[in-house]
């Protein structure tokens, strides 16, 4: 008696694989969405999620194993290339079921922390390992251990899969295979590219809300993450995200809206250089930037958040305080660029990563260390961590302090040392630059109020339990900043100093709105000897924060930086402020906005500040044009190397000069 053997086609352990991936993403897609059902169903998105989510995992899978369906083609059959094949085919239909299985298992976690599904932040994160694991195995332990179960499981099943899918394989004759093969590409082709349109498949083809979550949950996290690297590559040209304009467009259009009358524009190749005249007119002051990491409005008393900033909010009542003052970003090198050189925001990586500005690019550092400033830079964690350390010392810094100039710190976290090891290091220099009669510029850079909020014991009293809270870190920096305010104001320096205390971003930026305009309010408050106290209720962004602490330091110089002088707007002025959310961003001028969307027309808002709500309004061209502007000119100022003073540019190009002429 004989058994037979069934026999199998080539292309059966990749349909298996591809149908064991679209019901992983498929259920991974509806428990996404029952977890956020309040607002996958404000949005009617239910049918959408479903059907338009079920044609992007296709697409994934074509681009994922459409190659691999071809290489069994040609490749494939019982010889030597054949079983090299076969071995290859199993490596690869393990690998990408495990990263698929993988990705989704991590996407709850990165939408509790982001509000979005994976995108490039959760790559350039994996560039300081040790930054990360420390942050995920003080907080996340679960979720690590739950990984690590997972990617096992799934390594081994899809291994032994693999494996017992590839047995009794029968090949197609050799007459077959070219037929076959071209099938093969016409499926691969169509089903990746999904569209017989003039742009294939992307996130902005599927999106139908206002909502930019629920637009993320329609695509599965390995397309999600996938797209957003091969977009980091062209992400530096605006242009390909939001539209076009002509070059003389955007520069009058930006000149229009920085405030300054046209004739202060004096240099075609330099385009928003203008020379700008100080208010204050006595001897310059020394300029300190306390940079707060996640400080929001939600966690700042005087700004109507929780009760967490008792020493913030005294110190808004004694300096200028801001009420309506935005964060361009939701990352610290956005608040850092904003802040340090007042460079619009991009929906590229900030310039503090990207390489084209990692000298000759301005900043305030530059300016004020060509008027006879120390320029100094103070940091509790690695000052390598999102690359400030290289862009700070190619641009005006010259002196880093970061955690192994440390000497005995009360306390060491994941991010480093405490913030009252911070600010009593910082204390410490701006002493002993006063002592030797040297005019300085200082940013120190918060770290303890992140992810996993570890502080030292006994500073404050908890406001909920556990100990390791976002809302116990806030108010354990706020203590910091009060007790560095005491030192500071018995100190020799206090009189001959401005401060400015400012948050970099929000803690957690999401929501319903194409761009949640209320997580991007932040407090900043300007101190100092002679500043009147006042609450300054204008829409603002930190991107004049520069120009104005230069004009109150009495520091004058041409810049090309095109934020306001907030001494020179009249109260009535109703401000303005940029602000970019992943791929979306928002120009806000008054309480009108317009949105602009990858591959999609600008949209018209008006927003209402008592009720932080954005609803459908009609915007004039001009608002729109002028949007477009700023968003474009960012990355054609980077592109092209216009970000300058004149002294940078005639630098940069007598270089150039001489390295033509060797």
């Amino acid at each position: 008696m004989t058994t037979s053997h069934k026999k199998h086609g080539p292309m059966r352990a990749i349909v298996y694989f591809g149908l064991i991936a679209l019901a992983i993403t498929m259920l991974s897609r509806i428990g996404l969405g029952i977890w956020q059902a309040d607002r996958v169903a404000a949005v009617d998105g239910w049918p959408h999620l479903l059907l338009q989510g079920l044609r992007v995992d296709f697409a994934t899978l074509c681009w994922l194993w459409g190659i691999a369906a071809l290489g069994t083609t040609i490749f494939g059959g019982d010889h030597i290339v054949g079983r090299g094949w076969k071995s290859v085919l199993r490596v690869w239909l393990t690998l990408g079921l495990w990263l698929m299985i993988f990705l989704e298992l991590s996407t709850p976690s990165f939408i509790d922390e982001y509000g979005l599904r994976p995108n490039r932040l959760y790559i350039e994160y994996l560039i300081y390992p040790k930054e990360v694991l420390s942050m995920l195995w003080t907080s996340r332990k679960g979720e690590i251990f739950l990984g690590l179960i997972v990617s096992t499981l799934s390594l081994w099943g899809g291994w032994r899969l693999s494996g017992r899918l590839l047995k009794e394989v029968v090949y197609p004759r050799w007459f077959w295979r070219p037929a076959i093969g071209l099938l093969v590409i016409a499926v691969t082709l169509m089903g990746a590219r999904s569209s017989l349109g003039h742009r294939p498949l992307n996130p902005a083809m599927v999106a139908f809300a206002d909502d930019p979550l629920v637009n993320s949950l329609v695509v599965n996290s390995s397309y999600s993450l996938v797209f957003a690297i091969d977009q980091m590559a062209a992400e530096a040209n605006a242009s390909k995200v939001y539209g076009k304009l002509e070059k003389s467009q955007i520069i009058d259009n930006i000149r229009k809206d920085s405030g300054r009358p046209l004739s202060a524009f004096t240099s075609e190749s330099l385009p928003s250089v203008t020379y700008n005249q100080a208010s204050f007119q006595g001897k310059p002051k020394n300029l300190v930037i306390i940079l707060q990491e996640s400080l929001g409005a939600r966690f700042t008393g005087y700004l109507g958040g929780l009760p967490l900033t008792p020493n913030i909010d005294a110190l808004a009542q004694e300096g200028w305080a801001f009420n309506r003052l935005y964060a361009t970003g939701t990352r610290s090198v956005r608040g850092i660029e904003a802040v340090t050189t007042g460079f619009t925001p991009t929906p590229a990586r900030s310039v503090v990563k990207l390489g084209k500005s990692q000298t000759d690019f301005f900043t305030i550092a530059d300016l004020l260390k060509m008027n006879g400033y120390e320029t100094q830079f103070i940091y509790g964690g690695e000052s390598h961590f999102d690359n400030m350390r290289s862009f700070f010392l190619g641009n005006g810094f010259s002196d880093i302090v970061d955690q192994n100039d440390y000497k005995d710190p009360v306390f060491v976290g994941s991010w480093g040392v405490s913030d009252e090891d911070l600010l009593k290091r910082a204390n410490n220099e701006f002493e002993q630059f006063h002592k030797e009669g040297k005019p300085f510029f200082s940013l120190v850079f918060s770290s303890s109020n992140h992810e996993p909020f570890e502080f030292p014991d006994d500073r404050i009293e908890l406001y909920d339990q556990p100990k390791q809270t976002r809302n116990n870190t806030a108010k354990y920096a706020d203590y910091a900043v009060g007790e560095f305010f005491k030192l500071a104001k018995a100190s020799s320096y206090w009189k001959d100093t401005l401060f400015v205390v400012v948050a970099d971003h929000e803690s957690r930026v999401g929501g319903a709105s194409l761009v949640p305009v209320e997580q991007f309010r932040i407090p900043a408050i300007i101190i100092g000897d002679g500043i009147t106290p006042k609450m300054d209720q204008r829409v603002a962004s930190q991107i004049d924060l520069a120009p104005t602490l230069l004009s109150l330091m009495g520091v004058s110089g041409s810049y090309p930086m095109l934020g306001r002088d907030l001494t020179k707007m009249d109260d009535d002025w109703p401000g303005r402020a940029l602000m970019q959310y992943d791929k979306n961003m928002a120009y806000l001028r008054g309480d009108d906005v317009v949105i602009l969307q990858p591959e999609r027309e600008p949209t018209g808002y008006a927003y209402d500040f008592a009720s932080n709500t954005l609803t459908h309004k009609a915007q004039s061209d001009e608002m729109k044009q002028t949007a477009l502007s700023w968003a474009l000119w960012g990355s054609m100022a980077y592109q092209q190397q216009l970000y300058q003073t004149p002294q940078q540019s005639t630098a940069l190009n007598t270089s150039s000069d001489e390295a033509s002429i060797r």
